[in-house]
C-alpha cells in the first residue's frame, strides 16, 4: 500500500511538472514570442504607432468607437509590451482632451496591468514553486510582500524609460499581493501619464510652448520625487498599512 502511494505521489509530481512547463511555455510565448513575431513579421504596423500624427489618424478612423479602440490598444500595449505607450497617451490627450483621456488611459492601464499580473500568476507561479521549492518560495514571498518592495514597485513605474509592462508580469510570478500592487502601480504611472496627456491636449490647441513647459515640469517633478524618496517611502508605508488591513 505504501509503495502504491509513493508511485501515485511520483506520478502526480511528474504531472504537475509537465503542466507547469506547459504553462510557463505559454507565458513565454505571450511575453516574448508574440512580440518578436510582431516585430519581425509586422514591423511596419508596429512602427506606424511611433508617430503621434499616425496614431491620431488611426483612432479618428473609428469616430465614436475610437474610445473603445483606444482602451483596447492600451490594454494590448501593456500585455504584449511592444507598442509604445507614451505616443498613445499623447494622442488620447490630443483627441479627447485631458480629463476624458485620463479616464480612458487609466482604465486601459489598470485593465492591462491586471491581465498581465494574472497571466503571470496563473501560468508562472506553479513553475517557480516546483523549481525553487515551497520553503524557499515562502521565504521570498514574505519579503516580496514587504513595505519596501511596494516602494520599489512605485519607483519602477515612476521612472521614465523602465519597461513598466514587464514589472506586472514579474509581480504576478513573484506572488506580490494584487490589491496593493495594482493601486501603487497606478499611482506610479499617474505623473508620467498626466504629463503625456497634457502635452497631447496642448498640442491639439497648438500651444507648443505650453507642451514644452509641461515637459520641463515633468522632469522637475521626477527629480523632486527622487530627492524626497525617503519621505515618499514613509507615505507609501502608511498607505500600504491602510490598504492591507
Amino acid at each position: 500500500m505504501g509503495v502504491e502511494n509513493i508511485k501515485k505521489a511520483k506520478k502526480e509530481s511528474k504531472r504537475r511538472v509537465i503542466i507547469s512547463i506547459i504553462k510557463i511555455t505559454l507565458l513565454l510565448v505571450i511575453v516574448i514570442g508574440f512580440p518578436l513575431y510582431l516585430w519581425f513579421f509586422h514591423g511596419e504596423w508596429i512602427k506606424s504607432f511611433e508617430n503621434i500624427d499616425d496614431v491620431v489618424a488611426f483612432l479618428e478612423k473609428y469616430e465614436t468607437q475610437s474610445i473603445f479602440v483606444y482602451i483596447g490598444l492600451q490594454i494590448v500595449q501593456i500585455v504584449i509590451s511592444i507598442i509604445p505607450g507614451q505616443v498613445f497617451q499623447m494622442a488620447a490627450g490630443y483627441i479627447y482632451g485631458f480629463w476624458p483621456a485620463l479616464l480612458f488611459a487609466m482604465a486601459g492601464a489598470l485593465a492591462g496591468t491586471a491581465i498581465s499580473f494574472m497571466l503571470a500568476k496563473v501560468l508562472g507561479r506553479d513553475f517557480l514553486h516546483i523549481f525553487f521549492g515551497e520553503e524557499k518560495m515562502s521565504y521570498y514571498i514574505e519579503r516580496l510582500n514587504s513595505k519596501k518592495m511596494y516602494t520599489i514597485v512605485f519607483f519602477l513605474y515612476l521612472i521614465p524609460g523602465i519597461p513598466k509592462d514587464m514589472v506586472s508580469y514579474a509581480a504576478g510570478v513573484s506572488e506580490i499581493k494584487f490589491k496593493p500592487f495594482i493601486i501603487i502601480s497606478a499611482l506610479g504611472r499617474l505623473p508620467g501619464m498626466i504629463g503625456c496627456l497634457l502635452m497631447g491636449d496642448m498640442m491639439m490647441e497648438e500651444n507648443y510652448a505650453g507642451a514644452i513647459v509641461i515637459g520641463f515640469f515633468a522632469v522637475v517633478a521626477f527629480c523632486i520625487c527622487i530627492a524626497f524618496r525617503k519621505k515618499i517611502q514613509v507615505l507609501l508605508d502608511r498607505f500600504y498599512e491602510k490598504i492591507t488591513r
